[in-house]
């Protein structure tokens, strides 16, 4: 990227701003106004009326929902016809907008009246008689009549009453004892629980006054229907021109307020910004050729792609070749505020970085989603993406691992991908991804299909590998916790690797080497000695003996040498001392490298909880049995015939088998009850493996995006950079013709 500035008189200023629009590759530097002598510019004339137009278009298309599939080819729109078409269009659209607008406040208004009136019509009384009397008091409210005629038999003041119900509404008629307050009738009332309701005016009874609403309401919806129709025909014919002119106003808007980000005196101005290396020969030409010498296009500075900080990012002088002849002074300047190399008098809008275009090709771009919900990448940094799509879909496969949430991830992503555009459509990617990988350690750990082995499906005895769930492969679960330990330690070692590279970048061989291979000789010294022979006997044997369970027994490992340990013993002194002579406020983190490894047990944890999740969920709706006398693999009970073969031949009565749980839909026979336990038991499995699969999301999901943001990021990646926006807009639905 190169950083340009842009300086010229006034009077060419919206020709300068038509050609670096139209090159599409100037990413504009907001003026900070550091600098004495200039202040920001001003909206060229006629910002105002085009901004205001713009704001029409968008509210009607909010009125009409227009979106952004309506305009079958682009075609050119020119100021007179957007203004009167646009004029047009607002008065009828806004004519229909407040007839509608009329219309749904009446018909809000019916149904109010309407919901006051109901418990009338349901209490059968007209309203008249609800009132008007001297020597009554009467009170209507939605309540309990058993509780109104308990309460008002105990009452005093009150000589007689009677109490009329109609569905939760009462009407409570009572005389008032001589000397009595008035109000004594609701006084009365106040231990119970009573809504009281006004009795409103009307001519008819109360079902009368209803259906005379309900018909009033009937007719206000004919009308908005019709309201509906005539603006739906408006979006027909007006859709196509307010997309044009949205684009055409918005492309307006964006060049008259330009001027905003550039520095100005009163009769010239500066614009700066950055463009790729490659185009600024094209775009010193195409402001050449729209105001010749009135302007003066600059190369200040020239950033390199490597992540090397400000070291590399050098100065230009006269338009020649980056850095000038004597390499220390080029850095002394790259250090120095990366000052410009001309002295044409201008003002440089500071020390801004160059902006970041990602590209990780089809596969690996929807990734960068997930990097840049850390941040995304300065432009002297390392961009992970493409190693979080090595290792993000991997970690959440190994997780989940089951065939059947996997092509459900798959088919959500999809939907996804398929459907929507921009976020949505890269989490799509990305589903799609997770999706594949869980499928592929749903074959590895047995074919898994919703917590189901379905390798004896195909003629298969035995599967060799389990998820630990089983007491058959209970060694298994210690297995996959020193996978997740040993994948941790090649993902933190990448971390440091590329902390050290740009290190040594940035800086020198010494900042790399205090502050980054300082940490790599911790961490594997650290674990190195903790997979050795060293002290053995206070080491948990699962360490050495996964090894031969995950190689199927093809290879064994008793541990590195006790040579081996005391080497790596001295490697992590060693880091330890490099730390202390470079960093020595890190000492205090020095376990560090053990601690953040022990992080990514949490790889095995939510393996074994999703897995156990499912198990309980099929254990529950079809029951399980334990083979081989309870010392074997889990299987699956299907039908009621099968739970009493199991039930003959349990290890209770002699047999091979241990029956856990007899399940719902085993239950099943020929009578409600047993249609009830079937569908109960269906019901459950459903529902069970639906929570599983977003428990899987928020659960496989997150951990592993925690590990790649906490863990793995936090070695070697700050994020923070600023997004290319070149100067400029993609036509969609107009021409520039």
């Amino acid at each position: 990227m190169s950083k340009v500035s842009v300086t010229g008189s006034k009077r060419v200023v919206d020709d300068v701003i038509e050609a670096a629009y139209a090159h599409h590759s100037l990413h504009v530097t907001d003026y900070d106004e550091r600098y004495e002598g200039f202040s920001p510019g001003e909206s060229l004339d006629g910002a105002e009326t085009v901004n205001e137009r713009l704001v029409t278009v968008r509210s009607l298309e909010s009125i009409l929902d227009v979106e952004g599939d309506e305009v079958d080819a682009a075609a050119a729109i020119d100021d007179a016809a957007l203004e009167a078409e646009l004029a047009d269009v607002r008065e009828r659209v806004n004519e229909l907008n407040d007839e509608r607008d009329d219309l749904q406040g009446a018909i809000r208004d019916r149904r109010e009246e309407i919901d006051r009136m109901e418990p009338f019509a349901d209490l059968g009384i007209e309203l008249d008689l609800l009132g008007g009397y001297d020597s009554l008091e009467v009170v209507v409210g939605e309540a309990k009549a058993d509780a109104v005629e308990a309460t008002l038999a105990d009452a005093t003041g009150i000589d007689a009453h009677e109490v009329f119900a109609g569905g939760d509404v009462v009407a409570i008629f009572a005389k008032p004892a001589d000397g009595a307050d008035d109000g004594v009738l609701q006084d009365s009332l106040v231990g119970i629980d009573i809504a009281l309701l006004e009795v409103p005016e009307a001519d008819a009874s109360p079902s009368e006054y209803v259906a005379e609403l309900e018909r009033e309401r009937a007719d206000l919806r004919a009308d908005l229907d019709d309201i509906e129709a005539e603006l739906a025909d408006v979006k027909a014919e007006a859709a196509d021109f307010l997309l044009r002119a949205e684009e055409q106003l918005t492309i307006e808007a964006q060049k008259k307020e330009a001027p905003l980000s550039f520095a100005t005196t009163e009769n010239a101005f500066i614009a700066e910004g950055w463009v790729p290396t490659e185009t600024f020969a094209d775009f010193e030409t195409a402001i050449a050729d729209a105001v010749g010498d009135h302007a003066e296009v600059e190369e200040l500075e020239r950033a390199s792609f490597t992540p090397d900080g400000d070291h590399h990012t050098e100065a230009v002088a006269d338009g020649g070749s980056p850095g000038g002849t004597d390499p220390a002074t080029a850095t002394a300047e790259g250090d120095a505020d990366r000052e410009a190399a001309t002295d044409g008098g201008h003002a440089p809008h500071g020390n801004d970085d160059p902006p970041v275009v990602q590209s990780n090709g089809k596969a690996a771009g929807p990734f960068e989603l997930l990097v840049q919900g850390f941040g995304r990448p300065k432009y002297s940094e390392f961009d992970p993406t493409l190693l979080v799509f090595l290792t993000f879909p991997l970690m959440f496969g190994f997780m989940i691992g089951d065939i059947g949430y996997g092509v459900l991830y798959a088919a959500i992503g999809v939907f996804l991908y398929a459907n929507y555009e921009g976020t949505f459509r890269e989490l799509g990617a990305v589903s799609v991804w997770a999706g594949l990988f869980t499928i592929l350690f749903g074959i590895y750990y047995g074919i898994d299909v919703f917590g189901y082995h379905a390798y004896p499906l195909f003629g298969i005895e035995h599967w060799p590998v389990g998820k630990g769930l089983s007491p058959a492969d209970i060694d298994w679960a210690l297995s996959w916790l020193v996978v997740s330990v040993l994948f941790g330690m090649l993902h933190l070692n990448a971390g440091y690797v590329l902390s050290f590279v740009s290190n040594l970048q940035q800086h020198d061989l010494k900042h790399a080497v205090y502050e980054s291979a300082s940490w790599l000789l911790l961490l594997n010294g650290a674990w190195i000695w903790i997979f050795s022979q060293h002290v053995s006997g206070s080491k948990p044997d699962f360490l050495f003996d996964s090894v031969a369970v995950l190689t199927l027994g093809a290879v064994s490992f008793a541990g590195f040498p006790v040579a081996v340990g005391y080497a790596a013993l001295a490697a992590a002194a060693l880091g330890a001392v490099l730390l202390a002579i470079g960093e020595p406020a890190e000492l205090a983190e020095v376990l560090s490298p053990i601690v953040n490894v022990i992080s990514y047990a949490r790889i095995m944890a939510v393996l074994l909880a999703k897995g156990g999740m499912a198990l309980a969920v099929n254990l529950l709706a079809f029951g399980a049995y334990i083979g081989d006398g309870g010392e074997g693999s889990f299987h699956f009970i299907f039908t009621p015939e099968y739970l009493a073969y199991i039930q003959e031949n349990s290890v209770a009565n002699g047999g091979e088998y241990e029956l856990v749980f007899a399940g719902m839909t085993t239950a099943f026979e020929p009578s409600g009850l047993g249609l009830a336990a079937l569908v109960g038991g269906i019901l459950v499995a459903i529902v069970g493996h639906i929570v599983v699969l977003l428990l899987g999301v928020s659960s496989a999901g997150i951990q592993a995006i925690r590990l790649e943001y906490v863990e793995f990021f936090g070695k070697f990646y700050q994020g923070g950079g600023e997004t290319y926006l070149p100067f400029g807009y993609d036509r969609k639905y107009t021409t520039d013709d």
